[in-house]
């Protein structure tokens, strides 16, 4: 996609740096008055030089030295409050896109789990980080870099015409520094956002790395990424630091050029020795925005990268837009001609596949793997869309409800459960701030769970970590069983509910899916094992993403049982008549 399409997500940005439009204007009047008073310095040189010195008054030198200090009081001041302004300011740009940056990252992680939804958030923090840093109170000063050189001039034109050409030679400098370092910078940091993933990944499987005896495998692998970005980060400090040693090197020569040009225009008579002084002063003040950006030109960087990947992030996971409120769906379920494309795919995973179920009822889904059984799941809860027909509960495509509450009439419990820091009775409530208790119970005794969490040392409110912890894997599936029927959805979808569990785990999840129904929810089991299947009064057989059978139990079981007669008939000699 080409970057002129991510015009709608630069507009979201530029809608929420527009909310501060009226701060941008008084910390430019700040700036004005700070820069004006950055004249206290030279002008406070000139008086001593050319008056106090000349007239030897102790009255005129305590005079101009208490002015001083009121002047450069109100400087710092001034100074001061236009830095909290733009802290104000930046915090006021995240915190108005942190929830619209977070829910696009997730969205986009559910289907596309791409670099892009990554950094999503860091890309954000990288901006507000420019916009509360001293760069960005420097773009305020550069405007007042010409007034300062204007000033030279007036105390001689040679003194200004010096300045004049340092101060282009500096932005010279500055766009060079620019086009040098944009690649290097941009390689350097998608080398060190790698290694930071395979470290992350690494440690998140660390008991199998050290099970299987891969640590140093794994070592390896994670130096390989790390050699990568310290070589980047280390090319790309070089870089920059050599524009920053020139920047401040001309800087101090100009300084010192001034002063000698200054004393040569002494000696002809032509400058006063205040003025000399005045000059030098002034020239370090014009050129030290110039040096400040050049010397932060990383964090002007990496806020520019961010700004182009929040703007593509924004543009291709849209906002998603109000929904009228439905009311509570039955457990009704259609699904009419199915087809889903995994994201980044070409083939469909799942192609017309039709069924319904009715309130009350539940359905197995069996197939070889690759069948598309758990593609179907992430399609019946709302994680990826269907590129072709519809998924209609209680009459209502999915798409008419919002994420969230969808969420709430559709119960699901994935193949791989994950726990999140927190107790377990936050996990179950699903991350609520103040969970419920008695839903919390409520759920736990559905899911058959109650008993198995008061054996915990804590019980409900055991800590727990993303990778369960003291958990076993069979107590995380049913507590994230638990999490499934919590605030007592409609619908149940369990992909392998029983993957982890023993005997007495697989007949108390058959005792949750015999509850279910008989309060009058749905519920469909992507199913393996013939013990998931135990309460399911239809089967829905997969063959290569198509429907091969649906129906009763005991018809479809039938049915699969002569075709196996018939394929052992046919591969025996004579079985082919």
């Amino acid at each position: 996609m080409n970057a002129t399409n991510y015009e709608s997500g630069r507009n979201e940005l530029r809608a929420a740096r527009r909310q501060s439009r009226s701060y941008y204007w008084f910390v430019a009047i700040f700036s004005a008055f700070v820069n004006l008073l950055m004249l206290t310095g030279p002008m406070y040189m000139m008086q001593v030089y050319d008056r106090v010195l000349g007239s030897r008054s102790e009255a005129t030198l305590i005079a101009l030295s208490v002015l001083v200090i009121f002047l450069y009081s109100m400087m710092g001041i001034l100074d001061f409050v236009r830095g909290r302004v733009m802290g104000r300011v930046a915090a006021r740009f995240q915190t108005t896109l942190d929830l619209r940056v977070f829910d696009a990252v997730l969205r986009r992680s559910a289907v596309k789990p791409d670099a892009l939804a990554q950094t999503g958030l860091r890309d954000l923090e990288s901006i507000q980080r420019l916009m509360s840093s001293p760069i960005l109170l420097a773009l305020f000063d550069i405007p007042w870099t010409p007034v300062f050189i204007i000033g030279i001039m007036i105390f001689h034109p040679w003194l200004g015409y010096l300045a004049l050409v340092g101060g282009a030679f500096l932005i010279v400098v500055t766009v060079v520094n620019q086009l040098v370092t944009r690649a290097p910078t941009l390689k350097s940091n998608i080398a060190v956002m790698q290694a930071e993933n395979a470290a992350q990944q690494i440690q998140s499987e660390a008991e199998m790395v050290q099970a299987l005896g891969m640590r140093g495998n794994a070592f390896t692998r994670w130096m390989g990424a790390r050699g990568q970005a310290l070589s980047g980060q280390i090319k790309s400090s070089d870089l920059t630091g050599s524009f920053t040693t020139l920047t401040k090197s001309f800087r101090l020569l100009l300084q010192s050029a001034m002063l000698g040009l200054g004393a040569y225009l002494v000696l002809l008579g032509e400058l006063s020795p205040g003025a000399m002084i005045a000059g030098s002063i002034l020239m370090g003040r014009a050129l030290a925005p110039i040096e400040m950006v050049i010397g932060q030109w990383v964090a002007v960087e990496r806020a520019r990268k961010g700004w182009e990947n929040l703007s593509q992030l924004l543009t291709e996971v849209p906002e998603e837009k109000e929904r009228t409120a439905l009311p509570r769906p039955r457990a009704k379920l259609d699904v009419q001609q199915l087809t889903v494309v995994a994201p980044g795919e070409q083939q469909a995973a799942l192609r017309l596949v039709s069924f319904n179920l009715d309130p009350g009822q539940a359905v197995g889904v069996i197939g070889p793997s690759g069948s598309g059984k758990s593609t179907l799941a992430r399609a019946l809860t709302g994680i990826w869309r269907p590129a072709g027909g519809k998924i209609r509960l209680d009459g209502a495509s999915l798409d008419q409800f919002g994420a969230d509450v969808l969420g709430q009439h559709i119960g699901y419990l994935p193949q791989r459960v994950t726990l999140f820091d927190g107790t377990i009775a936050e996990n179950i409530a699903r991350l609520s701030a103040q969970p419920d208790a008695e839903k919390v119970v409520a759920a736990a005794q559905k899911a058959d769970a109650h008993e198995m969490i008061l054996k915990l040392p804590d019980g409900y409110d055991t800590r727990v970590t993303a990778a369960g912890g003291r958990l076993s894997g069979g107590q995380m599936q049913r507590i994230g069983l638990a999490r499934a029927v919590y605030g007592d959805p409609v619908l149940l979808v369990l992909d392998e509910p029983n993957s982890n569990l023993d005997n007495e785990g697989s007949e108390a999840v058959n005792r949750t899916i015999r509850g279910f129904k008989e309060s009058g929810g749905s519920v469909l089991i992507m199913a393996h094992r013939p013990a998931a299947i135990k309460e399911c009064d239809l089967l829905l057989m997969l063959e290569n993403g198509t429907r091969a059978a649906f129906g009763p139990k005991e018809e479809v079981l039938r049915k699969m049982v002569q075709n196996h007669k018939q394929i052992q008939q046919s591969s025996t000699p004579g079985g082919v008549q």
